[in-house]
């Protein structure tokens, strides 16, 4: 198993065991899985964004979606 898959499931366990305690901890368990998602969100922006450094939009491709890029 991956261990973006074993965080994955740490992840959702963490949200399930602190719901309902009121001590914090399905807050902080929130923002991890929030903070896990953005780092994926960012991964995936690396993988398609060819902007350069100032962060522009790169040209579409021939017959390449702007929501898909």
């Amino acid at each position: 198993m991956s261990s973006d898959t074993e965080k994955h499931r740490a992840l959702l366990s963490a949200l399930k065991d602190a719901q309902g305690k009121g001590d914090g901890a399905f807050e902080r368990a929130v923002t991890d899985a929030f903070e896990h998602v953005f780092d994926h969100l960012a991964r995936l922006n690396g993988h398609v964004s060819s902007g350069g450094p100032e962060g522009e939009d790169r040209h579409l491709k021939p017959g390449e979606s702007p929501t898909l890029r």
